[in-house]
């Protein structure tokens, strides 16, 4: 299934019009009624992050790549989280990683 197709299906199955999508994502309406049709068919992935998170699902689903394991899912609900914070918790993260991977003698840059 394409992402026109789930886009659609996951905006007419919430009840919401292309403008209330366009508006919670900060685009056009034009521009989600060009996804929706696939006229538009490479989305940046800050705007397949915004519509995972609007509707609740994953990037994966929407772009219509097959589910995987429920880690997979988790390390991209993280990496979702990690899109929302500041640059400054961002280095405390990446520090955090540093630290645990150091710990299992995985020093990976």
């Amino acid at each position: 299934m394409s992402l026109a197709t789930r886009l659609n299906q996951q905006r007419v199955k919430k009840g919401k019009s292309l403008q209330d999508v366009a508006d919670a994502i900060g685009v056009s309406k034009t521009h989600i009624w060009e996804l929706e049709k696939g006229r538009s068919e490479n989305p940046s992935f800050e705007m397949l992050t915004k519509l995972a998170n609007y509707f609740g699902v994953t990037i994966r689903f929407l772009v219509g790549e097959e589910i995987g394991s429920s880690g997979d899912e988790q390390l991209e609900r993280m990496f979702r989280q990690v899109g929302d914070l500041d640059e400054r918790d961002r280095a405390l993260l990446d520090d955090m990683i540093a630290n645990m991977m150091k710990r299992r003698g995985r020093n990976e840059n």
